[in-house]
Parts: C-alpha cells; structure tokens; sequence
C-alpha cells in the first residue's frame, strides 16, 4: 500500500507547486511586515515623521548657507597706532670697551721697616699728600740725629777754613779738603732725613683707595706693594675702530656713553685723542674716549657702549620700530584711517633707538599701527584699542 502511494505522488506536479507558493507568499508577507513596524518605531524616536526628513535636511543647509555669509564679514581686529611725529634722528659708529682709570698706581715701600700704623682703607677718597700709613722709624731718627750732628761739625770746620784760607794761613789742599768733608757730610743729612720721610706712605695724587694689600704689624721691604690708588676722574675707554670710520672724526667730539650693566644709565663723553696710525695686523684705529661726569656707580672696569655721532637729520618723519614690517628687499606699515587699515610701502633711512626715519610713504599725523597688524590685509577692518603720540624727544 505504501508503494502505491509513493508512485502517485509524481503524478500531481501541480498541487506540489501551489504549496511551495503558498509558503513564499506568507513568508513575504511576514518580512513587509516587519519592515513597517521598523520604519515606524524609527519616526516616534526622531519626534517628527518619515516624511520630515526632507525638510530637516533643507533647513540644515539653509543655516550652512547663512554661516558661510557671516564669516564674509569678518569682525574687525584689536590693535594699537601710534601718530606720526617729526623729530630728529642720527646714526652712530658703536663699539665696545671697558672704562678704565687714566690715574692708576700701585705704591710701592721704598724703605724697609715694620708697618705701625693704617689711617685709610679700601673705598676711602683720599688727596694728594695724605698719610696713607706710617712704618716704625726709631733707627731713621737715630741716623738723622747723627748726621745732624756730622754735618753741623763739618760746616763749621769748613767756615774755619775759608777764613784761615783768606789769611793765607793754610794751603789749598787742606782747604779743599774742608770743603768736601761738608759736602759728603750734607749729603749724608739728606739721606738720613729721605729714609725718614720715606717711613711716612703718601699718596701721589688724589682719588680712592682701589686696594690694601698691607696690614699692622707685617714686616715691609723695598719693592713690597702696599696700596693701589685709583683717580676717578676721568675715566676713559679706548676702542678700536676701521680706517674708514675714523675719517672724518675729530678730538672733541662730543659721544654718548651706555652701561650695558643698566641701560637706563647713559653719560656724556669726548673723543680726546685719534691714534696716528693704523695697526696693520687689524687694520683698526685706536680712539681715546674720555668720560665727562659720569654718574655715580660707575667705576674703574665697567663694561660700556660708545656711540659716536657720524650723522644727524632733523625735522624728519619718525616712526615707531614696532610698525616697521620688514620683506627681503622692501618694507612696509599699516595706517589706520576711520576704521581701516591700508598697507602702504616706505623707504626707511636712519635708525636711533626705537625709532626709524620714513623717507617716503607716509605724512606726518597719519597714524601706523604698532600692534596687532600680524595678519592684516590690506583694507582689513580694524578697532584702535590703545592711540600714541610719537615721542619724538625721546630719540637718543
């Protein structure tokens, strides 16, 4: 029986056929289905249809679109100018050099003996002449009394002499003998009296005391330091400088003197001699600047600027260093006129300080933007935050 029905089965092909169909259909059916309750849940999570997507994504676009128009207009930038002004501007030769005294010595004992006794010490002004310190003298005193009393004994044996020698009552020889035993006699006085006042130290000439290499009681020889006195005044600096630089210089004229320890401290100085020759293994030219009233705390050992005035322009436009924009063969400022800022090229000339001369470009009473023009353009918008004067008298 079972066999019978296997054999019928292939012979209804038809009836096969419409249930693979059926199942497909429902299947079909089963995945639309689904779908829809997706896309459904999708729109309640997003608060707003399927169909709104569209226009979400059209307003999206729109705000783009007005971004991009607000960054055309750019807000306008911060910066600083400073007016214009004239004044006057020179170029300098500069070098450097170490202030040294002229006046300088160290004073040396010429006497041998035993210190006794200090009056100055390191810093002390002392003036020409003053006792610096004195050395035990007992045996110079002894030896003064005895060749006071030798020459006082020759000089009378001497006038005794002269006036036998009128009378003719002694020879020639015996009277020049008297004389010379006076003259050996003074000499030895005058002797006996220097090693004396050599026990007394002096200064040589007025200043300040630079070094005591001396102390109470140490024994002195001949030849042993003892102090070092420095004058003040003046003090000078020697530079050297190319041939070319020194054409043109003369003694007298008036430089400018800056401590590079404090640059706010700057002096008066003169050129007071030009060496007559070239040093022919530098080819430089010695130059002897001489200080005039240095201020105080400046001393011997100081390291300084020279500048010296080679020229000078006055009444001519001065311009902040800071606005000066600088390319390899030219340079240029920003002027700032109600709001703007417009580029313009300049020709620079001579530079002092802070300041440049414009030769060209700009006018005086224009004002040139200092600070903040970095990334401006010309016709850039700007808003001046701070505005200066130029200080023209500032210059040197």
């Amino acid at each position: 029986m079972d066999t019978s029905i296997r054999n019928q089965e292939p012979k209804n092909p038809r009836r096969r056929w419409t249930r693979v169909l059926s199942i497909v259909g429902g299947l079909a059916i089963l995945v639309i289905g689904v779908l829809a309750v997706m896309n459904l849940s999708a729109s309640d999570a997003n608060g707003a249809p399927a169909e709104d997507a569209g226009e979400a994504t059209t307003d999206a676009e729109g705000k783009k679109a007005k971004g991009e128009e607000g960054e055309e207009k750019k807000a306008p930038v911060p910066v600083e100018v400073s007016e214009i002004a004239s004044g006057t501007v020179s170029a300098y030769i500069t070098s450097t050099a170490n202030l040294v005294a002229e006046n300088e010595v160290k004073i040396l004992s010429e006497v041998e003996g035993r210190v006794s006794r200090l009056y100055v010490e390191e810093g002390d002004y002392v003036a020409q002449g003053k006792i610096l310190a004195t050395l035990a003298n007992d045996d110079q005193k002894i030896a003064v009394t005895k060749t006071e009393l030798k020459e006082s004994n020759a000089r009378m044996a001497f006038e005794r002499g002269e006036g036998l020698m009128g009378k003719e009552l002694i020879s020639r020889e015996q009277f020049d003998k008297f004389k010379m035993d006076h003259e050996i006699a003074q000499q030895e006085l005058a002797e006996s009296r220097w090693a004396l006042e050599k026990t007394t130290i002096r200064s040589p000439f007025s200043g300040r005391i630079s070094a005591r290499m001396t102390q109470v009681g140490q024994h002195i020889r001949p030849g042993d330091e003892m102090f070092q006195v420095t004058d003040f005044d003046p003090l000078v600096a020697r530079i050297f400088l190319p041939e070319r630089d020194v054409l043109g210089l003369e003694v007298g004229r008036a430089v400018r003197i800056d401590m590079n320890a404090d640059a706010s401290m700057r002096f008066s100085g003169r050129i007071r001699q030009i060496s007559p020759v070239v040093d022919t293994a530098t080819g430089t030219v010695k130059v002897t600047i001489e200080s005039v009233e240095p201020p105080k705390g400046v001393r011997p050992g100081s390291f300084v600027t020279v500048n010296i005035v080679r020229q000078t322009r006055e009444d001519t436009l001065l311009l902040p260093r800071g606005a000066v924009l600088r390319e390899l063969q030219s340079a240029h400022v920003f002027v700032e006129a109600e709001g703007q800022a417009t580029k313009r090229e300049i020709r620079l000339g001579l530079e002092e300080g802070d300041f440049v001369e414009a030769l060209s470009g700009v006018e005086a009473g224009e004002r040139v933007i200092v600070a903040g023009q970095g990334g401006l353009k010309d016709g850039s918008p700007v808003k001046v935050l701070v505005a200066a004067t130029t200080d023209a008298e500032s210059v040197g």
